[in-house]
């Protein structure tokens, strides 16, 4: 009568599981806004930096984004200072879907300068030849 070992399938059923859990901690973090990036033909890639980097994402008129955390235009300011304080030295990174009102772009833009941020690049993908 034939027999089936099951020793050495729990084996390869433990090694399995070990392997999806150990992959799945090392996932990168996803964002939560899906953006449509604009395509530029003149951008290049930014320089590997070593500080940290606060993603600012516009998504529509009442979806920003900041650093992951949901922000109200009225509020971004406050909230831009915040992080400054919080991380000394921080390069803040703006997102904006093609599709975001221009209106929302111009007030996180005012929000933007009001917090003492003069320069901020914008993140473009490029354009398709």
């Amino acid at each position: 009568m034939p027999s089936i070992t099951i020793v050495s399938l729990i084996d390869i059923l433990a090694i399995l599981l070990i392997f999806f859990i150990v992959t799945t901690t090392f996932k990168d973090r996803l964002p939560q806004l899906q953006i449509n990036l604009p395509e530029s033909k003149v951008a290049s890639s930014a320089p590997q930096q070593t500080k940290k980097i606060v993603l600012l994402q516009i998504k529509g008129a009442d979806e920003i984004m900041l650093d992951g955390k949901s922000v109200a235009t009225k509020e971004l300011a406050a909230a831009i200072r915040g992080v400054q304080k919080s991380h000394p030295g921080c390069s803040i990174t703006m997102q904006a879907d093609k599709e975001a009102p221009f209106g929302t772009v111009v007030s996180v833009l005012d929000a933007l300068q009001e917090a003492g941020i003069k320069n901020i690049p914008a993140v473009t993908k490029p354009s398709a030849k």
